[in-house]
C-alpha cells in the first residue's frame, strides 16, 4: 500500500456517512494492522455514538476477517482481541456487500438444534476447552457447506454449526499442527473398530454424536445453576444405584 493509500484509508475511517461495518474495517486496516491486539474501547472511543459496533465488527468474520477474542486465545484478556488476518477489503467498490448473511435468528437455532450445538467437524460444544490448546474454550459459529454462498440467502442445508477454530482455514490455527504423515502414524495404531468409525466421519466430514454426547451438548446449553442440580440430580441417582 502506497503513502498516498494510507493517507486516504486514514480519512475515510472517520467518514461518518459510511456504513458502520465499512468504518470498522477501515479503522481495523489502518489503525490496528495484521497481529496487533486493541480492545473493545477503542473501538468504540474511534467510532463513536453507534449502537451494536461490536456485532459490524463480528460481522466481517464472514468476510475472511479473522478477528480473536479470549475465547480463541488464552493469552488475551476480557477485553482484547486480536486482529490475525485482514479479510476482504469491502470498502473498496464491487467489494461491499462480501461477507453479508442474510441468516435469521430461526434459522441460526434450526442449524444449531439439528448439530446438537456441537462443531460437526471437531465435535466439541460450546464453551469447553480445547484439549490441546489449554485455556482456549470453543466458540460455535455458522458456517457454509459451500465457501462461495457466502453471501448469499442461505438455507438450513447450506449451513453447519462449526467451532471458531474449525470455520478458519488449517494456516489459522491456532496451536501445534501435525503433518499429513504424524497423523497418519496415530491412525495405524487405531484397532479396525476405530479406524472405521474414523473413515465414517472422514467421508462425511463430520463427527458423528452418540446419544451421551448429544445429552452433553444439551446440557451445557442450558443455565449454571441448572447444570449444578442435574449435576446433583445424577450423582445422587448414581450413589443410590438407580
Amino acid at each position: 500500500m502506497t503513502g498516498s493509500e494510507g493517507l486516504l484509508v486514514d480519512v475515510v475511517w472517520t467518514n461518518d456517512k459510511l456504513g458502520t461495518r465499512i468504518r470498522v474495517a477501515l479503522w481495523l486496516h489502518s489503525e490496528v494492522g495484521e497481529g496487533n491486539r486493541f480492545n473493545k474501547q477503542q473501538l468504540r472511543k474511534a467510532i463513536p455514538g453507534i449502537e451494536q459496533v461490536d456485532r459490524r465488527m463480528r460481522d466481517l468474520r464472514p468476510a475472511g476477517w479473522v478477528i480473536k477474542t479470549y475465547r480463541d486465545m488464552a493469552s488475551l484478556g476480557p477485553d482484547e482481541l486480536y486482529l490475525e488476518k485482514v479479510g476482504t477489503h469491502i470498502w473498496e467498490p464491487g467489494q461491499r456487500s462480501v461477507g453479508l448473511r442474510t441468516i435469521s435468528g430461526r434459522l441460526r437455532r434450526e442449524v444449531m438444534e439439528r448439530d446438537n450445538h456441537r462443531c460437526v467437524r471437531c465435535g466439541i460444544s460450546a464453551g469447553e476447552e480445547y484439549p490441546d490448546e489449554s485455556g482456549s474454550h470453543a466458540r460455535l459459529t455458522l458456517g457454509h457447506v459451500t465457501p462461495h454462498k457466502h453471501g448469499s440467502a442461505a438455507q438450513l442445508e447450506d449451513l453447519v454449526t462449526e467451532c471458531a477454530r474449525c470455520n478458519e482455514t488449517a494456516r489459522h490455527l491456532t496451536g501445534v499442527q501435525l503433518s499429513a504423515e504424524q497423523v497418519w502414524d496415530r491412525i495405524q495404531e487405531l484397532p479396525r473398530r476405530e479406524k472405521t468409525k474414523l473413515l465414517t466421519w472422514m467421508v462425511a466430514d463430520r463427527r458423528a454424536a452418540t446419544e451421551t454426547e448429544q445429552i452433553w451438548a444439551r446440557y451445557r446449553q442450558i443455565p449454571a445453576a441448572h447444570r449444578d442440580a442435574l449435576k446433583k440430580q445424577l450423582g445422587i441417582a448414581l450413589g443410590s444405584g438407580s
